[in-house]
């Protein structure tokens, strides 16, 4: 049986190898916190403005500044700076945090395609810094749909997600 990380190799295209050299570089050194604010407010400015409903409804129960705030501190501390997610919200778990979602290849490949126009657009990113960034976060999109799916096809709780029953 596949391993999820196997399976977002596989799907996204990405080498883990690829995948994880953000850890080679503290890109938020480089960066600084304001490029992650810019690239989060962004990304999720394209995601509440698209034009496909379906992708819409995904974040309709989210508050706008609240996903900037939670998108910008996860990426501030994965990419090399201050724990300000876990901090605030506790370990990140993105598999258990993406549970209530419908986390499939097309919604992967659409907020993928946001990403990409929200790191076009945000000129304080150098090219190299783009591309890093952009193998990790196709890489984790596909983990999430991998997730996703074992959960929808084997009923099988995931490492930090909650083993109790949705309430009705």
């Amino acid at each position: 049986m596949q391993s999820l990380q196997q399976k977002a190799s596989e799907w996204s295209g990405v080498d883990p190898s690829d995948a994880f050299a953000i850890d080679d570089t503290n890109l938020f050194e480089k960066l600084g916190l304001g490029t992650f604010i810019n690239l989060s407010t962004n990304f999720y400015n394209r995601v509440y403005d698209d034009d496909e409903e379906w992708f819409r409804s995904i974040f309709a129960n989210s508050k706008k500044e609240d996903a900037i705030q939670n998108q910008y501190e996860f990426f501030v501390q994965r990419m090399g700076g201050p724990p300000l997610y876990s901090q605030r919200k506790g370990h990140p778990a993105l598999i258990g945090r993406h549970r209530p979602f419908p986390v499939t290849h097309q919604a992967a490949e659409r907020w993928l395609h946001h990403m990409q126009q929200a790191l076009d657009d945000t000129t304080d990113i150098d090219t190299h810094s783009k591309t890093k960034m952009l193998n990790f976060l196709r890489h984790t999109a596909f983990f999430l749909v991998a997730g996703d799916e074992l959960k929808e096809n084997k009923g099988v709780p995931c490492k930090h997600g909650t083993s109790k029953p949705a309430a009705a």
